[in-house]
């Protein structure tokens, strides 16, 4: 018996990196997966976004573990079309009892700036709100929401030098952490219907967001143009155990978790997995 058999779980941003991971994870511990992502480019992003083609290879991964599975090529933006491909997979296994929420996008040196800004605020944010909230008029009692956002969200923002130096950084953690707020209240009115609501926050996580041209202008800007080999030592300073990043089935492993019944009483948690991230900028600032 899987520690979510027979559950029905909805993921955004399921086509590749940390949701395929999720997909993957929760149906081998026996939950049908609803997956959705936007599969297209974003002008404002300097590393391409996951493929309709990526969307179909997590749902053959899905479907090797003997789970069933539901796509939909969504944009999180739009409601409408979260809307729409819930219901899809709703009708197909007539219920739903998981929400992780995890598409995102990092707009580091995007331009226009300030569309940059706005592109994140609308993915990482509203998204999520879109996410959870077409999602609530399908939970019953017992059911389990996880939203990503990430260690910067738990930071200072006064102490924390804005990610990337510019309006599209900025943006990403604004959003990360207006995530961390909305879901902490909305916890607070769920648990009384016996719905959970939690907030993952991963550090740096080994996928095409962290991999890219404009993160490692981010954490290399004494360089022209750097590398991945100039970037990746430097990623490892931002946690306090000896990892340059962690990998996208550690965050799914966190998630298995809070969406299993093991967790059936935690609520309104900001679940860092981190490698001690938030602890190593905890005793520099404080």
């Amino acid at each position: 018996m899987g520690r979510v058999q027979g559950k029905v779980a909805f993921i955004t941003g399921a086509a590749r990196g940390q949701g395929r991971s999720h997909a993957v994870r929760l149906a081998e511990e026996g939950a049908d997966i609803i997956a959705v992502d936007i599969c297209e480019d974003f002008d404002t992003v300097g590393y391409a976004m996951a493929s309709p083609e990526d969307l179909e290879e997590t749902a053959k991964l899905v479907e090797k573990t003997g789970r069933g599975v539901v796509t939909a090529k969504a944009d999180v933006r739009d409601a409408a079309q979260v809307r729409a491909a819930l219901q899809t997979g709703v009708a197909e296994f007539g219920k739903l009892d998981i929400v992780v929420a995890q598409a995102g996008i990092a707009a580091m040196k995007g331009q226009p700036p300030m569309q940059a800004w706005t592109d994140g605020i609308n993915t990482n944010f509203v998204g999520t709100i879109n996410a959870i909230q077409e999602a609530l008029p399908h939970l019953q009692e017992g059911a389990s929401i996880i939203a990503t956002a990430s260690a910067a969200a738990l930071m200072d923002a006064h102490n924390k030098p804005n990610p990337g130096n510019d309006p599209g950084g900025m943006g990403y953690m604004v959003s990360k952490r207006l995530i961390s707020e909305y879901v902490h209240y909305l916890a607070t009115e769920l648990a009384v219907r016996g719905i959970r609501a939690n907030v993952v926050h991963p550090t740096n996580c080994n996928t095409d967001m962290l991999q890219s041209e404009p993160m490692y202008r981010s954490f290399r800007p004494d360089l022209e143009k750097p590398t991945r080999a100039d970037a990746e030592p430097v990623f490892g300073v931002q946690q306090a155990m000896k990892v340059n990043y962690i990998e996208p089935e550690d965050i799914s492993n966190a998630v298995l978790w809070l969406a299993s019944d093991e967790a059936r009483y935690v609520t309104g948690m900001q679940l860092r997995v981190d490698a001690g991230g938030y602890l190593k900028w905890y005793d520099y600032h404080v």
